[in-house]
């Protein structure tokens, strides 16, 4: 390898090194006449978590969807560690790093909780086409078994995906978003349909995670979302309407006037 194209690579992983974990420029997203985006610009650091706030039809998932490469956007720019994925496909940017959860489950009902989490994670191995039936020595196995404590699915690992409550798979889907040692994580909605102690449990999950895996939520409920974040973005009409602490935008009138009815206990 010649001396310049050496000191082109250190280059680029000193930046990646140094990079923000998220960074939205400008972003855009029309669907024919329709903007469901209007020049959105986010900065997420390493091992943030960010919640993204906003009523229906705020932008909030068409935002994910641009982030995540299911959909393209239209104007602007969106780098993940520093490099440029703006036209990447999604699997490029989960080779990348970034993991997603959905607000529709996409689990295996017909497996049971530590085949799905098993699976997940020989999805994002390199030797994910073996047919090879796992060994207990498996290194995967072992991470799907400590996926599964982190989430507190442990007593319920060989459990079927369908028996379990909708607040377990709503756990489950968080397990295998964190497959394949993720750097950053978009949350879609995760304590929707959720009891009062199932939301406690979401809570120390997500306050738990490790501190260099960052994470965008986006979330109707408020009391969760303002638990697990560092840091709010507040979106109106496609548009970053407000950005502050956790505190800031909780007492902030203008969001309790446009979001939460004028008053928030």
């Amino acid at each position: 390898m010649s001396t310049a194209s050496s000191s082109v690579i250190s280059e680029r992983l000193s930046a990646a090194g140094t990079a923000n974990a998220l960074e939205l420029r400008g972003v855009t997203k029309r669907f024919g006449a329709l903007a469901a985006l209007t020049d959105v610009t986010i900065t997420v650091k390493p091992g943030e978590r960010r919640a993204v706030l906003g009523s229906n039809g705020a932008g909030k998932t068409t935002l994910f969807n641009c982030v995540t490469g299911d959909f393209l956007p239209t104007s602007g720019t969106i780098r993940l560690f520093g490099e440029d994925v703006t036209n990447f496909p999604p699997h490029e940017r989960i080779r990348r790093g970034l993991r997603r959860t959905y607000q529709i489950s996409l689990l295996f009902t017909g497996l049971s909780v530590i085949d799905n989490v098993y699976l997940a994670c020989r999805g994002v191995s390199r030797g994910r086409f073996s047919l090879l039936r796992p060994r207990r020595s498996d290194p995967l196995m072992q991470a799907a078994h400590d996926l599964i404590e982190a989430v507190h699915l442990e007593d319920s690992r060989e459990t079927l995906v369908s028996e379990l409550s909708y607040g377990q798979q709503r756990q489950l889907e968080i397990a295998l978003a964190l497959a394949g040692a993720p750097r950053f994580v978009l949350f879609d909605e995760p304590a929707a349909g959720l009891s009062p102690k199932e939301r406690r449990d979401l809570v120390e999950i997500l306050t738990n995670l490790p501190s260099h895996i960052g994470y965008i939520i986006i979330e109707h409920d408020m009391d969760v979302a303002l638990r697990v974040a560092e840091s709010v973005s507040m979106m109106h009409n496609g548009r970053i309407f407000k950005e502050g602490l956790p505190q800031e935008i909780e007492n902030d009138p203008e969001v309790q006037e446009l979001y939460l009815g004028g008053g928030h206990g």
